[in-house]
């Protein structure tokens, strides 16, 4: 059924009856019966949409692209030329899964042109994907990503003073600030002679807290990330201890990036901060001092409802 309220080309084969009002759809396009489509999108040349697929309100998907059972693109996205979503792990010819797997791109994430995008996986809030990019893990909230494997090359909209933190001269105990709630950078003592560098701290002199636990990070692929989440009460100190590793931290409503590079240099992250630790060097040793024992349920894993949380308290 042609409605006033949607725009069609002539060349267009739209089978659903689920489009959203303002919606444009372009010349030589298929939606499949059973699609959802939202309000206000533009589904530009030659693109396909199975019958299985959601696309939220003001999406952008541009020529050639084609959504699977499965693919859900959330309100705001941006869909470059031929990017390619996939959604079964390993297909075989007139063998179909009783269930395709469910790839999400949340609420305002771009993916660049010639993307790839393997089956199952999440592509966080406002995350952008370069041209080009292999997509084979979860992307993080407002991560941007590339290469094949794509791997994390920094944070949008995040405030960064370069790749890394400077350190202050001995005389200049001066760090600069985050611009997030909760989080502050902390020096240690460093004693340089004929024999090496010595770096020590003393607690609680040098720690906002008394640590109950200690946990060390080392031997991680540059590819990977870990993190990616708060806690309700705990506080951390990250110190690297070896080789570098670069922090994004996220209080809700501004994110912060720099990178740790030397055992003199900390930073205090607070309860009801995100973090994701990324671009891991092959020396690298992360420890991490913690205010308190292990509790699983102190975790926040979900960005949503770390968002929620962080507005409950105010």
């Amino acid at each position: 059924m042609i409605r006033d309220d949607v725009f069609y080309h002539s060349t267009a084969l739209v089978e659903t009856q689920c489009v959203g009002s303002g919606t444009r759809i372009w010349a030589y396009t298929h939606i499949l019966a059973g699609a959802e489509i939202g309000s206000d999108c533009n589904i530009c040349d030659h693109v396909f949409i199975e019958g299985g697929a959601k696309v939220g309100n003001k999406v952008t998907i541009k020529c050639g692209v084609q959504l699977w059972d499965g693919v859900e693109i959330e309100d705001g996205v941006f869909i470059g030329p031929n990017a390619t979503f996939t959604n079964d792990p390993f297909p075989r010819s007139k063998e179909y899964p009783d269930e395709f797997s469910k790839t999400v791109v949340q609420t305002g994430a771009s993916i660049g042109a010639n993307a790839t995008i393997l089956p199952g996986l999440v592509i966080g809030r406002f995350a952008m994907v370069g041209a080009g990019a292999v997509v084979t893990h979860d992307i993080p909230p407002y991560a941007t990503v590339v290469g094949n494997p794509a791997r994390i090359r920094g944070y949008s909209t995040a405030v960064s003073n370069g790749n890394s933190v400077v350190l202050p001269s001995p005389a200049d105990d001066t760090l600069r600030g985050s611009c997030c709630r909760g989080v502050a950078f902390c020096r240690f003592p460093r004693i340089t002679d004929m024999r090496g560098v010595l770096t020590f701290g003393e607690f609680p002199k040098h720690l906002p807290f008394e640590p109950k636990r200690f946990f060390v990070v080392q031997n991680v692929p540059s590819e990977y990330v870990r993190g990616q989440h708060a806690h309700r009460k705990l506080e951390q100190v990250l110190v690297c201890l070896s080789g570098s590793v670069s922090v994004m931290v996220d209080d809700g409503k501004a994110r912060d990036q720099f990178t740790l590079d030397s055992p003199s240099l900390g930073v205090h992250i607070s309860n009801l901060v995100w973090s994701t630790q990324f671009r891991y060097s092959k020396d690298c040793i992360l420890v991490v001092f913690a205010s308190d024992i292990y509790d699983e349920m102190d975790y926040i894993r979900d960005y949503s409802e770390f968002l929620s949380s962080v507005s409950a308290r105010k």
